[in-house]
């Protein structure tokens, strides 16, 4: 399977003033999905930080999947979206939409959440919630799909993609 990489965007994760809830869910989860976990790291809500720290991990092939929590709401110190879009050299729409869509069942604020995902060079990066209720809904919503378009990027995807019938001209 693949690496993933986990990075917690929190100040008071960052400070050891909060326990980090939402990055062992996605531990969690990924683990159960036979991924490796290849790096793990809680960042303070600084953009520049960010984006440099997300650039580094697909820039040294550290991991295909990097997966962030926390700092995707409408406080001014929620800046990871703006960091994940300034260093992805793709946008991937279709991941942040399925989970807000699914959310919405659950509650009318998730139209609230400004999460982004993109590709950079050969990984894959998702923003997911802050909370661990959100993270374990929004990663189960997406992961096994993930995997799918991990495939392609990577490269290791069956010619004719999972079960699409080939269209010829």
């Amino acid at each position: 399977m693949y690496r993933a990489a986990i990075l917690t965007i929190s100040d008071k994760g960052h400070a050891g003033e909060r326990e980090d809830r939402s990055g062992e869910a996605i531990r969690e989860i990924l683990l159960t999905k036979g991924y490796t976990v290849a790096h793990y790291a809680i960042l303070p809500d600084e953009r520049e930080r960010i984006a440099a720290e997300l650039a580094r991990l697909a820039d040294q092939d550290v991991a295909e999947l990097i997966l962030t929590t926390g700092g995707t709401g409408f406080s001014p110190r929620d800046v990871t979206p703006e960091a994940t879009t300034a260093v992805c050299e793709r946008l991937c729409p279709g991941i942040p939409e399925a989970m807000r869509a699914m959310s919405m069942e659950k509650t009318r604020r998730a139209m609230l959440s400004r999460a982004v995902a993109g590709l950079r060079g050969g990984s894959l990066l998702i923003n997911l919630p802050g909370s661990p209720k959100a993270v374990r809904e929004c990663l189960e919503c997406v992961i096994d799909e993930v995997a799918h378009g991990l495939d392609i990027l990577r490269g290791n995807a069956a010619e004719c993609g999972s079960g699409q019938a080939r269209i010829q001209s």
